[in-house]
C-alpha cells in the first residue's frame, strides 16, 4: 500500500472485515497490517471498535469472546492515530453532516471526525462516504467482491 492518500480514517465494515475468515477479506487485511506497521497514515475512532465487534458477531458469527479478543489486540497497535473524543461540537456537527448528505448518524459522526482529524481517505466496504465532499473516499471491494461478500455472508 502506498500512503499517498493518507491519513486513512477507517470505517466499522473495513475493521471487521479484515478480522473474518471471508474470501474476499485480503484488502481490508491489508490495510489494517499497513496501519499497524505505520506503513500508512491511520486514524481509528474508538467507537467504530465497537461497531466492528457488532458487526463481527451478528454478521460474521463470532462468538463475543472471539471478536473482544481480536479487537484488544487491534487496539494494542501503537502506530494508529486512535481517535478518543466524543465532544459536543464533532456530535453536532456529525449530526448536521449525516443531515445534509442522508447518511446514518454513525457516518455523519465518522465524517465530522475524518473532517477534525485532516483525513484525506475514508476506507470503506460501501459508498455512503461518497457523498462527503471534504475527503476522498475508498471502497475497496469491487462490485463482483462485494457480492461474493454478500453470498458468503448468506451461507
Amino acid at each position: 500500500m502506498s500512503d499517498a492518500g493518507g491519513p486513512y480514517l477507517f470505517d466499522v465494515g473495513v475493521i471487521a472485515l479484515a478480522h473474518t475468515g471471508a474470501p474476499v477479506r485480503e484488502t481490508a487485511l491489508s490495510y489494517v497490517r499497513d496501519a499497524i506497521t505505520g506503513d500508512i497514515a491511520a486514524v481509528v475512532p474508538y467507537p467504530a471498535l465497537f461497531g466492528a465487534h457488532t458487526v463481527l458477531t451478528t454478521y460474521y458469527g463470532r462468538s463475543n469472546a472471539d471478536a473482544s479478543r481480536l479487537l484488544r489486540n487491534f487496539m494494542d497497535a501503537k502506530r494508529i492515530r486512535w481517535y478518543d473524543e466524543m465532544p459536543e461540537t464533532v456530535v453536532r456537527g456529525g449530526f448536521s453532516l449525516a443531515d445534509d448528505a442522508n447518511v446514518g448518524g454513525w457516518d455523519g459522526y465518522y465524517a465530522q471526525v475524518a473532517i477534525d482529524e485532516g483525513v484525506n481517505t475514508v476506507l470503506t466496504i460501501d459508498s455512503d462516504f461518497e457523498r462527503f465532499d471534504a475527503f476522498d473516499t475508498e471502497v475497496i471491494l469491487s462490485p463482483d467482491e462485494f457480492s461474493e461478500l454478500n453470498e458468503f455472508l448468506e451461507n
